[in-house]
C-alpha cells in the first residue's frame, strides 16, 4: 500500500579520492595484510575467514577515515571532505538528510565536522536514550534539524524518519 505513494527512487554514486596520507596508510595496511596471508598460505585454519573479514573491515574504515582507528591521525579523509563539500548545497536546496554509517567512530568524526561548520544535527547511536531517540525523530520529522546521523545498528527497525528526502550511506561495501 505504501509503495504506491512513494516517489521514484533516484540513486547517485559519488566517488571520493583518498587524501595522500590516507592512501599511504591504506596501501601500507593492504601490503601488510597481503604478506600475512601469503605467510599463512596452505595453513588450514578456521580463523583465516575471520582475519580476512577483519582486514576488510579495517580497509573500509581507512577508506572512510583513518582516524576511525589510527590514533592521532591528522591527514584528512577524501570521503569526509566530499560530504562536507556537498552537504551545504544539499541543505541550501531545502533537503533533509540522513547519514548512515556502520562505524560510530565515523559518525563521531562527521559530527565533529558538522559542529565546526555550525550545521545542526541529531546523532543516533546505541547509547542514545529511548526518550532522546523519540525526541530526535519527532523534531527531525518536523524539520527542526535537517541532518540526522544514524548508526546502522542503532537505527534498526521501527525507525520512522519520514522527514528525510536524501539518504547518504557513508560506507557502503566497495
Amino acid at each position: 500500500q505504501v509503495l504506491k505513494e512513494l516517489p521514484d527512487k533516484m540513486e547517485t554514486m559519488r566517488m571520493a579520492e583518498m587524501t595522500k596520507k590516507q592512501r599511504k596508510i591504506y596501501l601500507s595496511y593492504l601490503s601488510r595484510i597481503q604478506e600475512e596471508m601469503q605467510e599463512r598460505r596452505g595453513i588450514d585454519s578456521g580463523t583465516d575467514r575471520i582475519q580476512i573479514l577483519s582486514a576488510l573491515t579495517r580497509l573500509r574504515q581507512i577508506c572512510c577515515h583513518p582516524a576511525t582507528f589510527v590514533e592521532n591521525y591528522a591527514g584528512g579523509s577524501g570521503k569526509l571532505d566530499l560530504l562536507m563539500e556537498q552537504l551545504p548545497d544539499i541543505l541550501d536546496a531545502g533537503h533533509s538528510v540522513l547519514v548512515f554509517s556502520q562505524f560510530t567512530s565515523m559518525l563521531s568524526l562527521i559530527a565533529e565536522a558538522l559542529g565546526q561548520t555550525g550545521i545542526p544535527y541529531f546523532y543516533l547511536a546505541g547509547q542514545t536514550k529511548a526518550a532522546d531517540r523519540k525526541r530526535y525523530v519527532k523534531e527531525f520529522n518536523e524539520g527542526a534539524v535537517k541532518v540526522f546521523l544514524v548508526s546502522l545498528k542503532a537505527g534498526g527497525t521501527g525507525l520512522n524518519l519520514i522527514g528525510a528526502d536524501t539518504v547518504i550511506h557513508f560506507d557502503p561495501w566497495w
